[in-house]
Formats: C-alpha cells, structure tokens, sequence
C-alpha cells in the first residue's frame, strides 16, 4: 500500500517561494527571483524584474530592469519607467481619475509610462473607469449636480451617485441586517455601499433598477417594516408613502408604479381576502379530454442590483435546492400529487452555487375566455417575518397574517461585513419551501383558491463551509376544509357509540340471563364494560374502513376534482380511531379467548354393556359375572375429534396473508395508497413516487383483506364445505356414529347439547355390523336421529335451570378434584376409583337427564323466537323446567374459533393496519399478523386441551 501513497499537499501549504505542481499534485520550487503566483499553480517574478520566457509553472525566466527603469508593464514582460511611483507589485501607478498608458496608439512601447488625466469639463464629462485604463462619460447625477464629474461638498456622494444637498432626500437609512435566529445585527457591506443610493435614487429620480435593489434589500432584511426604522424596509415605505401621486399598475392597489410589489397591505384580516375571497380562475380535472393537472408556475427574477433577469418556469427545479432527475422534479407540479423532498446541501456547495442571490416574484399562469395568457400573483407566507406584534405568520389564523410577494432561496450577500469579495459571516437560506392548493369547499368542477407559497429560512453562521450543512425541503401539499368531514364522522361516531351502549345493556341482560343471577354486581358492569369496549370496536372499524374506502374511491376515481385527500396532520384523528379499534377489539378478543378456555364440557356415552364377563374379585380369590365394561376409545375418538376443531376457521390465515400480500406488493395495489391522481396499478422507476396517504394504505389494505377474506368464506361455505369436508357437520354425525353426546356449557345456565345418541342401540361394533347400520340408515329403516321422535335436529342450545346447575356442580366437584391422571400406573387407586365414579355418576346423571328420568329437573324442547335470534338471549328463564332450544345453525361453534370469524377477522385486520401504519411495511405487517395468528392458535390449542381434559376425565395424553 505504501507503493501508491503520496503525501496531500494544497496550493496554500506551499509558501511563497514555491508553486504547486498540477502534474505531480506537490509543491516544487519557485527559481531565482520569482514567487507564488496568485493562481498558486505557477511562479511570477518579484517586483522589479521582468519575465523573459514563461512556459508555466516554474519555467518561468526573470531578469532585473536597469535603475532608470524600474517599473515593470502590467503584463510583466517589460521594465518602464514610473513618473508617479511603484505599486507594491512593482507597477506603475497614477492619481485618481487619470488613466495609465503604457502603449502609443499603434502598440509601441513607451520608455516612459504616461498618467493621462481624464477630462472633466462640460464639452466631455469623462472620468477614469475603476480599472484605471480608460476615460468614460461619468455619471449622469455628477453631470445633473454638479456640471461635471466632481461630487465636492456640500454635495452628497453616496453608493456611486451624487446628490445635491438641496434634493429632498430620504432620511439617512441604516444599513445593518437583523438575524433574529442567531441574535445577530451586523453592518452588511452592501447595504453600506447601495442602500443609501438606491433609496435616493429611486425617490429623486424614480429610476425603476435602484426600486428595485431597495425592494429587494428589504426582502433580505425579511421584510422588517416599523414605522420607528430606517432600515431598507423603512426607506421603501417611506418612498411608497410618498409616491402615491404615481398611481397603482394592473388595478392592484398595493403594487405602486416604478416600485416593486413587496406587500399585500397591513390591514388586519387582509390575508384571509386574498386567499379566499376569490377563486382561481381554471378548472382542474384528472380524466377526460379536459384534463388539467399541471400547475403553470412562473417567476419574474431579479439580481441583487435590481436588474431584472428573464422570466422563468419553475419546472426544472428552480426552487427545489436538492438535485434530482428533471422528471421528478417536474412532478412538482401535477395538479393533485403531493410532492415533498428533502435533503442535507454542505454550506460550501451553497455559497459556490449561489454567489449572487436571485429573487423571485412567483405567479400562476392560466388562459382566459379569449385566449390571452394571464398571470395570477402568488402570496408569499414569510415565517420569518419581522414585523410589528400586530402580525404573526404561525399558526392557522389568517387574520394576524402579513402576506408578501418577493422572495429569495439563499442570501449570500447581505452577511458580508467588510470586503464583498469574501466569504459571508452569515448566510440564510430557504431551508423550507411548501406550495399549498386548497380547494374551494363544495366545488364540483375543480376550483381552488388562489396558492400559497410558505417559506421559512434559517440563518446560518459561516464557519466552515465544507463540515457545515443544513437540511432544506420542498413540497407542495393539497388541501380542503375537513371540518364539514369531521363533523359528519362525530355525528356517526356518537349516534353508532349511542346504540352500542344499547346493544351492550342487551348483551349485559342476556349475559345475566344465561349466569342465573339477577344481582346487579361489580362483575355485572366489568363485563358490561367488556361488551360495549367489542362493540364500540366494531363502531370504530366501520367509521375507519368506510372512511379510508371513501377517501379511496371519490379521490382516485373523480374527473373532475371536488375531493383532495386529508394532510398528514389531519390524519391524526383517523389514526387515533384505528388504534382505539385496535386496542378494544384486541380486549374483546382476550375475553372471548379467555371463556372459550374455561368451558363446561363433557361427553356421555350411550354405549351399553353387551352381556356379561367373568371377573375376579380382588383379595376375595372368588370369581363373579360382571357386566362387560364399555370402550373407553369412543370417547378419547371424539376428545381427539373436538380437540381438532376448536380453531378451525372460515379461511385459511396463511392463504389470507399471502394473498393480501401478493396483490398489494405485486399487483400493484399499494399504488393506490400514494398521494397523487393515479389510479394506475404500476409506477416507472424513472417517475416521482409521491408519499403514502395513511387513510388511502388503511383503506386499500382493509378492502383487500376484506373482500379476499369474504371471497374465502364464499367459497368456504358454498363449496368447500358441500363437496369436500364440513368438520363441524362432520363432527356431530361422528358423535351419532360414536353413540356419545357432546353437554356444553359456555355460562352457568347456558350452553350446547348435541344429540349423538346412536339409533342403533351400540357403536361399539365391528366393520361388518357398522356398515349394515349405515346402510339401514341410508334406506330409512331406522329411526331419525334427533333427540325427539320423528325429528333430525341434533344441535340445541340449552338454558337449564338452577336446580340442575347444582346438582352438575355437585357431581363436578368430585370429577374434578383430579385433573386426569398423569401417570395410570402410579395413581393412587382409590383417588382413580373416586374420579371413575364421579364419571360414571355424571354420565348417568346426564344420560338420564336427557331421558326425562328427573321430573324435578325435566326440560322442554321448543324453538326460538325470531327477536330471540336476533337479540341473541332468551326471554323465558328456566325456573322449574330447563328448555332446550332447537338449533338450525351448529350455535355450539360459538364456543369454538369457527363460531367467531368475525371477531378473529377484525382483530386481523386491525393488527395489520397497526403495524403497517407504524411501520409503512406492509410485508412486516403480513408478517407479523401471520405470527400473531399462529401464536394465539397455539395457546388456544395447548389451554384448550388441557381445560378438555380437565372437564372430561380424558388423560391428556390422549389428545393428539
């Protein structure tokens, strides 16, 4: 590596007796008599001598000019002599307004310099130009004042001009620029030198460049404007004052003729006028043979001096500081895409790029009824106004706005103290820049109120250029009052909030219904509390969906343009709705995890000993006949069989996340999330991607999930479930098959029956005798299977009475005070006998329930009102007799994840637009929705089975 290094050396390390080498990129010596050049990058000779050859660099001959002779040409070729003396380069000199000739008139050489003196008088009114080499006419204020080129007392010279003292003048202005940011006042070497001048001259003489210099030398001095100052702010006025005799141009009462227009006017409430009063005139469109979607902005620029420059089109990036490709940089300006850009400019790129500062005088081009161009002025919002206490521009009250019209990007100049040529000692710069369209409120045909340019400018103390760096931004953003908008949304949030309290007291009654309690208790309005936070979710959800697929729809789909998307500042409310949905529905969704995990459960074998065994009686050495005991394997077939079906949903959430995925990333459809008028699936590479809307991402991704979850369910029950597999209908033919019943209690007093009660008397069968059981079955040579005579319903949901929730208790406390065994071999025997009778005793008890053996705890079977199906609760309480509801629909899979897909398809939803809007992911989002899902499934099926084999006495090691 030391092979290919070389030491870095600049042209100032070097010296003034050596130069720097371009070649060799070091610094070589300078020969005899010569040094440094003011380049660096070659050698001169020292005063007193003359080249002889130069070649460049340090091929440079010099030699000594005799003693009569000095002086050197200012080409360095030639030694002269100096009748008025050396400069300190060892050149001749002359007086003021006398010009050196070295040279006659046909290029010979003179022996002798000649210090010519420029003729003054009134036939010639010549004066020696500022470099000394010719005579030109002087200027028009020496010749006006004075009749010649003399400024003398007690005339006054200033900025180049001379006045007469008898003019009336300005009063004397003060030249000092105000960086209120870094607390600095300083002295600004231009206003020193043209302030004074121009005001002067623009007030004795109207002459429209000097206007313009002092118009633009108040905009540097942001527009500080005080009836107490005489500061560039100060004279303008004091001139605009004075020359109202003058008269207005264009009928615009602010815009005083030979002056520039700098203000709207100080009148308090002005600005709300100016923005609103009027409408633009041009209708904006996205789609049809009319469309219109570019704004044609243009700027009449001026230089420092007032000289006014050309007219430009703001497309091409002339406001935007931060480079980029001209596409992107005229997507600026398509009526309808939100622009924003922003970048970090090195201090040191932006004194080499914008030396001499440009100011702008920005106006919107559009075509009249007559086909003639027009321009409509744009109002400048300066937040860095120094004004009177009377305005301020923050905040959204136009009325204590002061609007202005000129404006600059970067002010390199107002900081220079002393010498123009050098770096300033401050700079500012329009570090951000927002163009904002509105649109007029209930505009059918694209009409929008006059833009505002907003800018705002930092100030930035010059100390080293190449390390320092300040961030700058462009955008351009589009707007509509939203307040009608949100007042219709807390009109629906309260009326929808109203009737969720409602539905929720219903909930609450019913739920107090099923418990069998009738005390209104703390626990009472915990799970009122519970009910309405899922209800008020649901409120949220269908405000958040219908509001991010209204945005989606009228904003991307309109011609003509009468809806403009919500700022991201505006989104905050609509955020706060998601995130509220969320974190309710995410409650709703634990409770119900949580009481499907702690359900009542058991299943009651029909199954009847078939004959007699013989048996021995342990420590009697006798044998007895016994009743052949009943398989057990039934029973742990159709645990296994419930134990599979607890989370078996309506669609598959795998297929659900890669297929939301898939047309939001590959498709295209996420492109209808961004901020423009494109409805189009695909964006180029080489165009402008505008920035995510976060109401059009949540509305694109819920419509999407949405429909392809609705599609999944469609095809789910109309198809899958008729021609390939339906576990639940499956499961309850299974019970039949099986010869057991399947007594489900979700509360105290409520719960499911279903009704597998074999027709055939045993299941306990071999292949043979099963399938001529099914084949009795398929011909009808059987009874039906449901629970009453002649019927098919085998699903009921059950409201039993409070006699036979106690007397299940009482059984129950017995079964399980052992929760399965963990190991057959090593349980204690009489704990295992114990638990076995409490499984035989609530098996009997059970099965002779349903046979009406217990008059006292008979029960009714009867069908449903249809308010009852609809409000979900039971009118009738069942005080002596329990009531058996039949049940069309499986209603047991309330107690299982297929009974709540809507839930557990909110929650996903929501979940995902969570994530995506905190991350603007959405593959994260799909991601971690996609874990979440197989975690809560994970828990539902681990708890769950343990709470199955608690409840059933199924060892749990059976349950696979």
């Amino acid at each position: 590596a030391r092979g290919f290094s070389l030491p870095l050396q600049r042209p100032a390390d070097c010296g003034d007796a050596r130069y720097f080498d371009i070649s060799r990129l070091a610094c070589g010596p300078c020969g005899a008599h010569q040094r440094q050049s003011a380049g660096g990058s070659s050698c001169v000779c020292q005063p007193g001598y003359r080249m002889v050859s130069s070649n460049g660099g340090s091929s440079v001959i010099c030699e000594k000019c005799p003693e009569n002779m000095s002086g050197v040409t200012q080409d360095g070729w030639n030694c002269i002599t100096c009748p008025k003396g050396l400069t300190a380069e060892g050149k001749c000199k002359c007086l003021n307004n006398e010009i050196l000739v070295e040279r006659s008139i046909d290029g010979i050489l003179l022996n002798e310099a000649l210090c010519i003196h420029c003729n003054g008088s009134e036939q010639s009114f010549s004066a020696s130009d500022a470099s000394g080499d010719r005579c030109v006419r002087c200027e028009q204020t020496f010749i006006n004042v004075s009749k010649s080129c003399d400024c003398s007392s007690p005339n006054i010279l200033t900025g180049g001009l001379c006045f007469s003292a008898s003019d009336s003048l300005p009063p004397k202005g003060v030249a000092t620029v105000r960086f209120g940011q870094l607390g600095i006042t300083l002295t600004s070497a231009w206003f020193l030198k043209n302030l004074q001048s121009s005001a002067s001259a623009c007030s004795l003489y109207s002459n429209l460049t000097a206007c313009q210099a002092l118009g633009n030398m108040c905009v540097m001095n942001m527009n500080s404007l005080s009836s107490s100052s005489t500061d560039a702010c100060g004279l303008f006025q004091y001139i605009y004052v004075n020359t109202a005799r003058l008269g207005i141009v264009h009928s615009i009462a602010f815009w005083r003729h030979n002056l520039p227009w700098l203000y709207y006017g100080d009148q308090p409430g002005l600005a709300s006028q100016v923005l609103e009063a009027n409408h633009f005139p041009t209708i904006f469109s996205f789609k049809g043979t009319d469309k219109d979607v570019k704004l044609q902005f243009i700027a009449a620029s001026f230089d420092a001096a007032g000289n006014f420059l050309k007219w430009q089109n703001l497309e091409g990036g002339i406001l935007q500081l931060c480079p980029d490709t001209q596409t992107k940089l005229n997507a600026a300006y398509a009526f309808g895409t939100t622009y924003q850009q922003s970048c970090k400019i090195s201090v040191s790129k932006i004194l080499l790029d914008f030396a001499n500062p440009i100011f702008y005088d920005l106006f919107l081009e559009y075509n009249g009824d007559n086909g003639q161009q027009y321009l409509w002025a744009v109002p400048v919002l300066n937040l860095n106004l120094q004004y009177s206490e009377m305005f301020v521009n923050q905040g959204s009250n136009m009325n204590n706005w002061l609007l202005t019209r000129r404006f600059f990007l970067v002010d390199t100049l107002s900081g220079k103290e002393n010498d123009l040529g050098k770096l300033p000692r401050v700079i500012r710069i329009a570090s951000k820049i927002t163009i904002s369209i509105r649109l007029v409120s209930h505009t059918q045909r694209g009409t929008i109120y006059p833009p505002l340019l907003t800018i705002a400018y930092t100030d930035v103390l010059v100390q080293n250029p190449e390390t320092q760096s300040v961030m700058v931004s462009f955008s351009v953003n589009y707007e509509m009052n939203q307040s009608e908008a949100q007042i219709q949304t807390d009109i629906t949030l309260g009326v929808l909030g109203g009737l969720a309290v409602l539905w929720s007291l219903l909930k609450t009654a019913g739920w107090k219904r099923r418990t069998g309690s009738s005390i209104i208790d703390l626990q009472t309005v915990l799970k009122f509390l519970l009910f309405y936070a899922g209800d008020l979710a649901n409120v949220f959800f269908v405000i958040t969906v219908g509001t991010g697929i209204y945005w989606l729809v009228f904003f991307k789909a309109q011609q003509f343009v009468s809806v403009l998307l919500p700022l991201p500042s505006q989104e905050e409310d609509f955020v706060t709705y998601v995130a509220c949905a969320f974190s309710l529905k995410a409650l709703q969704f634990l409770q119900l995890l949580v009481s499907q995990l702690a359900i009542d459960i058991f299943f009651i074998d029909w199954e009847r000993p078939k004959g007699k065994v013989l048996k021995a009686v342990e420590g009697e050495g006798v044998i007895k006949s016994a009743a052949a005991p009943v398989s057990i394997w039934r029973t742990y077939f159709i645990a296994n069989e419930w134990n599979e079906i607890q989370t078996v949903r309506k669609i598959n959430p795998l297929f659900q996340v890669l297929a939301v995925l898939f047309f939001l990333e590959v498709v295209g459809f996420s492109n209808l999330a961004l901020m423009d008028s494109s409805s189009s699936l695909t964006r180029s590479s080489e165009s402008y991607i505008a920035p995510w809307s976060r109401i059009l991402r949540f509305g694109v991704s819920a419509a999407l999930w949405l429909a392809i979850a609705f599609l999944q369910i469609i095809f789910f029950s109309v198809f899958y479930e008729r021609f390939v597999e339906d576990k639940i209908s499956q499961f309850v033919d299974l019970c039949c098959m099986s010869n057991i019943s399947v007594f489900l209690l979700s509360h105290s007093c409520f719960g499911y029956y279903i009704h597998g009660r074999s027709v055939h008397g045993h299941a306990d069968t071999n292949m043979e005798e099963m399938n001529m059981n099914l084949k009795r079955e398929a011909e009808n040579l059987c009874s039906q299977r449901g629970l009453l005579p002649n019927t098919d319903g085998q699903t009921f949901q059950i409201s039993i009475s409070r006699k036979m929730r106690l007397h299940y208790d009482r059984i129950h406390e017995t079964l399980t005070r052992k929760r399965g065994p963990a190991r057959l071999l090593d349980s204690s025997a009489n704990t295992f006998e114990q638990s076995i009778r409490a499984y035989n005793t609530m098996n009997k008890f059970l099965s002779s329930f349903i046979d009406h053996v217990h008059k006292e705890m008979d029960y009714i079977v009867k069908d449903k009102l249809l308010l009852e199906r609809i409000l979900g609760m039971e009118f009738m309480e069942p005080i002596e007799k329990s009531i058996f509801y039949n049940d069309e629909g499986h209603s047991f899979s309330d107690v299982l994840y297929y009974g709540n897909e809507t839930t557990l398809l909110i929650f996903d939803v929501l979940f995902f637009s969570i994530v995506d809007l905190a991350s603007q992911s959405f593959v994260l989002a799909a991601i971690l929705t996609y874990l979440q899902q197989e975690i809560f499934r994970f828990i539902r099926n681990i708890l769950g089975q343990k709470n199955l084999a608690s409840k059933t006495l199924v060892d749990e090691r059976f349950l696979i």
